[in-house]
């Protein structure tokens, strides 16, 4: 009979939605080695988090995340908690032997990233990052694509991770723009993503040269929601202080010597969730764009001089032509973002029940962090930083 692993997740707002939905979806689609129960969901409203425990698909609701770590009933601590928090459940779950799963970024710091890997590696437990990105097809075949030398020696990866929401001045002053709670901002919010990709596409940093910004130094303490117009121009003169950055873009180079541009950056009107990459080889590029996430741009230089230029791949093939399709349904039919944390959970169960590691793992989210603090570094010190 196979194994059952019951899951303790913390969080339940907009990534635990997304963990949520993949826990309830994964064994329906793909061949799981254990069954999964979505045992506990765990937030800090009491009435909020009673009041989402169903609809989400949790049989038990908590407030205290010390319960599902120390419950003997929980096999997987599942983290989607705001940043600051990260370690200290982590690293509480190893020690009681939870697999665990953690949304990005890893950690506040490089310290408290190798402070999680260690607990993780002396449990030997199954840790992972979620970096949902990764288990796009297209990112995946783009992967396999590399290491088949299909684009040669890689010399440039370039990438733009962009979206608006802090374009408007009076956006109140929330949990991700005070770097005591977020640890940064466009930087370590979605900068990290593309550093992820970075790495698992082309390999681990050398060196970086950056820039952070704030565009918008101070907002307001109290949103205007459902105020009369007094009261909401009251609300806005109490403002505090932005501790974050609004956008963060580096160059670097790669231990193997390709050259990275990377931009991140939550002010650019217009872009909802835009994030584009391009990798230059010898013998071709790849060009990915999420907004349009079921298609990869190939061009190879063996082509005829007369039939040069970029091609779609639409990878939607089945029959274990590309990444993941497989499993869903005829070729052409089109997958979402939430697929990419259902990938994700199928493969985190599968590892968790086989013990094998699976990536990106604590060790990836820590080397990810060593970039956020180069680049951070970089700024500082106005130079180059070796990570």
């Amino acid at each position: 009979m196979a194994k059952t692993l019951r899951v303790g997740l913390i969080g339940y707002r907009f990534m635990g939605k997304a963990h949520s939905n993949a826990w309830r979806q994964a064994p329906r689609f793909f061949p799981l080695k254990a069954h999964v129960e979505l045992h506990t969901l765990c937030g800090r409203d009491r009435i909020a988090v009673q009041s989402v425990r169903s609809q989400l698909g949790w049989e038990n609701a908590t407030t205290d995340w010390r319960e599902v770590v120390e419950s003997p009933l929980i096999d997987v601590v599942d983290i989607s908690t705001p940043n600051d928090s990260h370690a200290e459940i982590a690293i509480a779950a190893a020690r009681a032997g939870k697999h665990i799963l953690c949304e990005k970024p890893l950690a506040l710091t490089v310290k408290q990233a190798e402070a999680m890997l260690a607990a993780a590696q002396k449990s030997k437990i199954v840790h992972m990052v979620c970096h949902n990105y990764r288990r796009v097809p297209a990112i995946a075949l783009a992967r396999r694509m590399i290491g088949e030398g299909a684009l040669g020696e890689i010399r440039h990866f370039r990438a733009r991770y962009a979206q608006d929401w802090l374009v408007d001045p009076d956006y109140p002053l929330k949990w991700r723009l005070d770097k005591s709670v977020s640890g940064s901002g466009a930087h370590g919010d979605i900068n990290v993503h593309i550093i992820d990709l970075a790495r698992y596409l082309v390999g681990e940093f050398k060196e970086v040269c950056g820039l952070m910004h704030t565009f918008t130094k101070e907002r307001p303490l109290t949103g205007a929601t459902g105020k009369s117009p007094i009261q909401a121009a009251r609300a806005l003169e109490i403002r505090g202080k932005v501790t974050v950055d609004d956008a963060s873009l580096f160059i670097g180079r790669f231990a193997n010597g390709a050259l990275a541009n990377l931009e991140a950056t939550r002010c650019a009107a217009g872009r909802k969730n835009h994030l584009t990459l391009e990798l230059n080889g010898s013998k071709g590029s790849l060009g990915f764009d999420l907004e349009d996430m079921n298609r990869l741009k190939f061009y190879e230089t063996a082509s005829p001089p007369d039939r040069q230029g970029f091609r779609d791949v639409l990878v939607t093939q089945p029959n274990g032509a590309h990444p993941y399709v497989n499993h869903y349904w005829r070729d052409g039919h089109l997958l979402g973002y939430e697929h990419t944390f259902i990938h994700t959970v199928a493969d985190f169960v599968n590892a968790c029940v086989e013990g094998k590691p699976v990536h990106p793992t604590f060790e990836d989210g820590l080397k990810n962090q060593r970039v956020l603090e180069a680049v951070e570094l970089s700024v500082k010190k106005s130079q180059w930083v070796k990570v």
